[in-house]
């Protein structure tokens, strides 16, 4: 697969803008590690209930991601991350009345908005890069977009984490020992502190939503593999493709499990005993583990390093952090969380072009399914905090106090990171190759 109207001389420009668009995404999805904590506290909410902030922001690429292929074959790429950020800044909006009515379902609106918005960057931004230049060095390109993606994820996720989380572990404290009424107003204004970051943030994805029409962004489309075997016939359904089938049930545990170590460590950091003000740097370290792993990619990939042979790394890495973070605890315990960041960095620009390949004119809908695959980030991370939750109650039963329990629930409960990067390693090993349904 290889595109047809741009070659690598003049690609340069594509690829910044492109990677503007991964940074302002990933800015905009990795301050839910901030929000999380955040939320449960200005809503009174439960470890799931909280986690609905991550559901919110994930689900939208289940609801979005087709309509989202169509929309783009109508109006194009230009047009349709221009809407794509227009729509991310009305969801931002949307946070103003939620502070002031203090609303949570108000809150997550807002942010499933904003989803949609990221959808239509997302079907438009993942492709296009892949296929901008030849398909064996797509996870090395995907891998640049991962260090745009990822630092303004870490500058998100401290910029929102000193705004948002500054003063919570007093206020919590007061919450036991004031009235009603002070509570409230206790609540009311530490919620009026997302006014001006979302105003200024929907502001400034307006003004980028308007200048995006006028970039320079060449027209790329996929090329279907010449090699057609002997016997066989052409393709004429995706759902001849086992190996985009298992790429989507891989991104779907990948997509989960990132969320996880991205958006947990906070929480996860603060049951264990950490103040919120040092436990808002711990999304940090996840995202500088990601950024410094995307860096070797772009560097390895493809001259040193094959893409399956770094999806194979990867999930084995995840195997191992995931059970380093259940026999540890304290910070060595949020460390291996963060080091999670190392293994997931190159899973996402793997498994793209491991995907793709060979797809030729069924590349847009498989796009569209991959990006559906994001909806991991909606369901597992919750299940996580079940898992907290559930877990909490049963030890607090057998006797244990209410802070040891959620410390060791907290830690227990990652044991769901497991099954996930087992997903990833038979993708890596085995699913892949699996370009027909008759081949065993």
């Amino acid at each position: 697969m290889k595109q047809t109207t741009t070659s690598s001389n003049n690609t340069l420009v594509p690829i910044i803008i492109i990677a503007s668009l991964f940074f302002i995404f990933g800015f905009v999805t990795w301050i839910n590690g901030a929000l999380i904590p955040f939320m449960k506290t200005i809503n009174e909410l439960t470890d799931t209930q909280s986690y609905f902030v991550a559901t919110a922001s994930y689900i939208s690429f289940v609801v979005m991601a087709l309509p989202a292929s169509y929309i783009l074959n109508k109006i194009g790429y230009r047009k349709g991350m221009s809407l794509g950020l227009i729509i991310m800044a009305i969801g931002a909006v949307v946070f103003i009345p939620a502070a002031e009515a203090r609303t949570y379902w108000v809150f997550l609106s807002g942010i499933f908005i904003q989803g949609i918005g990221m959808t239509l960057l997302q079907t438009a931004a993942n492709p296009y890069i892949t296929i901008l230049g030849p398909i064996e060095s797509g996870a090395k390109r995907i891998a640049i977009m991962g260090i745009a993606n990822k630092t303004a994820g870490a500058l998100g996720s401290l910029i929102f984490g000193a705004l948002l989380l500054s003063g919570i572990d007093d206020v919590k404290e007061k919450l036991g020992s004031v009235s009603i009424q002070e509570k409230n107003v206790l609540l009311d204004t530490m919620a009026d502190s997302v006014f001006m970051p979302y105003l200024i943030m929907a502001i400034v994805l307006f003004v980028l939503g308007l200048l995006i029409r006028k970039a320079p962004l060449p027209h790329v489309e996929a090329m279907e593999a010449k090699e057609i075997k002997e016997g066989e016939t052409t393709k004429t359904s995706i759902f001849q493709f086992p190996n985009l089938w298992l790429g989507v049930l891989t991104l779907f545990v990948y997509v989960g499990a990132e969320v996880i170590a991205g958006d947990t460590i906070i929480a996860y950091g603060i049951s264990l005993g950490f103040s919120a003000a040092d436990a808002k740097f711990f999304t940090t370290f996840t995202l500088l583990a990601m950024v410094a792993t995307y860096g070797l990619g772009a560097v390895l990939i493809p001259k040193y390093l094959k893409q399956g042979m770094a999806l194979k790394i990867s999930a084995v890495l995840g195997i191992v952090f995931s059970i380093c973070i259940l026999f540890t605890s304290g910070f060595t315990s949020v460390l291996f969380v963060a080091f999670l960041g190392i293994s997931n960095a190159l899973v996402w620009p793997a498994v793209w072009p491991l995907t793709l390949d060979g797809l030729g004119k069924f590349t847009k809908t498989a796009s569209a399914l991959l990006i559906m695959a994001i909806s991991g980030g909606a369901i597992i991370p919750p299940l996580y905090g079940r898992l907290v939750d559930a877990n909490t109650k049963q030890l607090i039963v057998n006797g244990m106090n209410e802070s040891e329990a959620i410390a060791s629930a907290a830690t227990s409960s990652y044991w769901i990171l497991i099954p996930c990067y087992s997903i990833i390693l038979f993708f890596a090993m085995w699913g892949h190759k699996y370009k027909s349904w008759s081949r065993a």
